[in-house]
């Protein structure tokens, strides 16, 4: 019977080859767009699972209910993890992580720029990254100890074992001997801690300044609770810690006039679960991915498998008339209605394999071109997980029954007498095929407004004034072997007669995100004149200003004829001067009130506002000074708008011989802003992908169902032609209740896009406001494009010989 019902089934589709390609195609379309949304998202929510006890291990940061707005941050103070091991002998482990940009790591004469994590001993208790050599309790016991990862013990060994072996890790007076204790294996994609070595905290350069400094935030700390303490009790357990150790801060909020938060706290520490660090931005350092484009993300992929069921329901329901004599004949010679079912529904299964089958196929070819698109970073072994297998199996027994179950029990509950008298007809379509339609272009209008809000928001972002003149400028990441104030030195000197080249200087922050990828923030935050200031730190060097063109508003710019301007000076940025409650600044000294070592800045400038962080992050004041000891990491030159073409490759040139240790990967400037907003182009262009297999698919269902209804009121057409209706009234007969569908869906869609795309605009500090044109539009293009769809069928009717029409009937 099985063998028959295949046979019959593979006859059936062979016999309806457009009917089975349409659904094929749409199916494997839809599949397709499903698989690769469906691993994005569970890349993201698998992040950090895999460690032993994931959900014991927290993240502790700061709250601060302050009036203007509760902030929360991430950045401890470096006796913070002492103090918690000592008010808490109960905590399996704390360990400090503090991470920034690659560091200088020298083997046997051979140098490479690695990611140096330093931490404490604990590291290895809390996170179960497999420890290839090495013993986990005392690997990093010593100061001098070090554990490297899989990847640089063979980029730096090769085939030698590295246990024993020792390296210099470092630059200039910075640099130290340790001996490797230990192989760790690679952390993966999906960890939010990455590294190439670990060495102890203790080694950093500004520890023994701060190690006892209850402001210096700069680093991580993640706990390991006990089985038996859940996170809410051990964050009331820490209102006491807070009050001990933070009561200065707790005395500026009150001053401040700030009010207990619903927890009643005004000043925190709080834990975070390790699974939602990666989802937090706040606690990430502005790093994390929103949870937000996660759940968008999946809910696109079911939009579009919901939209393809859709199609196949109807497609299915259109064809199941042209089979109604079928089903006829084999209930009249005895089929029971569960055969029936089961032998139509077999169809239909097989339909949905072969359009999963070729979805998987076709995610396996163009994976490469996603990755390189949308910076998927997905692998295909990634699909063979148990998880995601699990996940895939789910959505295609779910598609096979509600998109093959449906149609394929409307067509076994057809009545044998009247199928065989020719009675079956539907004179109006059914609540829900109507519901089915409506669906379709509530979700195609649903993503086409979101998809115009996103990229407006996107344009906003790139065109918004930053502060500086971002044009030709290239921005050149100096790297870690090399000396970057001597390279700039060279650079000056090489340039110094070439007249493209308008400025040069060197910063320790890069404007927008360069090739390296790499970012960095520095805070300080002090009393002034019993206010509280805070803002960032940004090392530069001479002629900053006047590269970014950057004009003070009062005082002056750094300036070489001034020998102390590298010792105790600063500029501000206008924000700063508001912060300190001063109109005029200049010439004051800035400092914390408490401060009596003569250590205090003198203010020699204020410039406007600019942006050294994306507008999604936190703008704050910037505080601008000069330093011989500190590295230059990044140089900007700025040429002449005529040289553009040709600088970089001149640049590239002239960097061989003032740098030869270091590769040359410079960018220009207004690209790396434009960088700044990777996040949000990424699902722009999702969101527009998705958004045009929507309306395709969507327009292919209309088609489907107007095509249904028209061959159903094929007599009714002739009749109203013999009555002397005209061609034009009756395509608008038959137009106009596919119209009216549409414009349910629209009264759904526009005021739902609306909510949810203003949701989504609250989350930045700066963003456009939604247009009403965008919902106009987005409105007369769903209703055109549905009269469109639907135009080619009503005018074929329309045009019909209304004596072939009756003689049909």
């Amino acid at each position: 019977m099985l063998r028959n019902y295949i046979k019959i089934a593979l006859r059936n589709l062979w016999k309806s080859k457009g009917y089975a390609a349409i659904n094929v195609v749409g199916l494997s379309v839809a599949f397709v767009v499903c698989i690769f949304l469906f691993l994005r998202s569970y890349l993201h929510l698998t992040f950090d699972d895999f460690h032993q006890d994931d959900d014991r291990i927290f993240q502790t940061y700061f709250f601060s209910n302050d009036p203007e707005k509760a902030l929360r941050s991430g950045n401890m103070a470096l006796p913070l993890a002492p103090a918690l091991k000592a008010d808490y002998p109960e905590l399996e482990a704390v360990a400090r992580i503090l991470t920034g940009r690659k560091s200088l790591v020298e083997v046997k004469g051979k140098y490479f720029d690695k990611l140096v994590l330093q931490t404490d001993q604990d590291f290895l208790k809390i996170f179960s990254f497999p420890l290839i050599k090495g013993n986990r309790e005392v690997a990093l016991r010593n100061l001098s100890s070090a554990v490297i990862s899989e990847t640089m013990a063979k980029t730096a060994f090769g085939a030698e074992d590295p246990i024993g072996k020792t390296l210099l890790i470092g630059s200039d007076s910075n640099k130290k001997q340790y001996i490797i204790t230990g192989i760790i294996s690679d952390a993966p994609y999906n960890s939010t801690i990455q590294y190439d070595a670990l060495v102890r905290i203790e080694n950093s350069y500004a520890y023994q300044h701060d190690k006892d400094n209850w402001s210096a935030n700069s680093h991580t700390v993640f706990i390991k609770l006990p089985p038996h303490v859940d996170q809410a009790t051990f964050e009331n357990r820490l209102k006491p810690f807070a009050q001990k150790y933070f009561k200065g801060r707790l005395d500026d909020l009150k001053k401040k006039g700030a009010k207990p938060d619903q927890r009643g706290d005004l000043f925190a520490v709080r834990i975070q679960k390790l699974s939602d660090v990666h989802f937090d931005r706040d606690i990430a350092g502005g790093g994390g991915t929103p949870i937000a484009i996660v759940y968008t993300l999946m809910g696109i992929a079911f939009f579009i498998l919901l939209i393809a069921c859709i199609n196949f329901i109807n497609l299915s329901i259109a064809r199941s008339f042209t089979r109604a004599r079928e089903v006829g004949v084999r209930k009249a010679l005895g089929a029971l209605k569960n055969q029936l079912f089961v032998q139509i529904w077999g169809e239909s299964t097989l339909i949905c394999l072969v359009g999963f089958s070729v979805g998987v196929l076709l995610t396996y070819l163009l994976l490469p071109l996603f990755n390189a698109t949308f910076d998927g970073r997905l692998q295909f072994d990634q699909m063979l997980q148990p998880g995601f297998i699990g996940v895939m199996l789910g959505v295609f027994v779910v598609v096979t029954f509600v998109a093959g179950g449906y149609p394929a029990w409307q067509m076994a509950k057809f009545n044998a007498v009247e199928v065989l008298k020719g009675k079956l007809s539907i004179k109006r379509p059914g609540a829900i095929r109507n519901s089915l339609i409506v669906t379709q272009f509530v979700m195609s209008s649903l993503l086409a407004c979101c998809t115009i809000i996103a990229s407006q928001q996107l344009n906003f972002l790139r065109t918004r004034p930053v502060g500086f003149q971002k044009e030709q400028v290239i921005s050149i990441p100096v790297g870690n072997q090399v000396n970057g104030r001597q390279v700039l030195g060279r650079l000056r000197n090489a340039l110094a007669n070439d007249p493209s080249v308008l400025a040069i200087t060197g910063t320790s922050v890069n404007l927008g995100r360069g090739k390296d990828h790499v970012s960095s923030r520095s805070t300080v935050g002090y009393t002034y004149k019993g206010k509280n200031v805070s803002s960032d730190l940004l090392l530069i060097d001479f002629d900053y200003l006047k590269t970014l063109s950057i004009k003070p508003i009062a005082g002056r710019d750094f300036n070489r004829a001034y020998a102390t301007d590298s010792v105790k000076r600063v500029i501000i940025t206008a924000s700063m001067a508001k912060m300190m409650g001063e109109s005029n600044p200049v010439g004051m000294l800035l400092g914390d009130d408490a401060d009596s070592s003569n250590t205090k800045s003198q203010i020699i400038g204020v410039v406007p506002d600019f942006h050294l962080y994306s507008l999604a992050d936190e703008a704050k004041p910037i505080t601008l000074y000069l330093s011989h000891n500190e590295p230059i990491r990044y140089i900007f030159v700025r040429v002449t708008p005529q040289s553009l073409s040709g600088t970089m490759d001149k640049l590239k040139q002239v960097w061989k011989e003032v740098a030869p240790q270091s590769e040359f990967i410079g960018t220009f400037l207004d690209e790396n802003v434009d960088a700044w907003y990777q996040n949000e182009e990424q699902l722009s262009r999702i969101c527009s992908l998705a958004s045009s297999i929507a309306i395709l698919l969507s327009c292919l269902g209309l088609f489907a169902v107007a095509m249904m209804i028209i061959e159903q009121r094929t007599k009714e057409i002739g009749i109203r032609k013999v009555m002397g209706a005209s061609i034009a009234s009756i395509i608008v007969t038959l137009s106009q209740s596919f119209v009216k569908l549409v414009l349910i869906a629209l009264i759904i869609a526009l005021p739902l896009a609306w909510f949810l795309m203003k949701t989504w605009l609250d989350n930045y500090l700066e963003h456009i406001s939604i247009s009403i044109w965008v919902f106009a539009g987005v409105g007369l293009a769903a209703v055109l494009v549905a009269l469109a769809t639907v135009s080619f069928q009503t005018v074929k009717a329309a045009l019909v010989n209304p004596v072939k029409s009756l003689r049909s009937e």
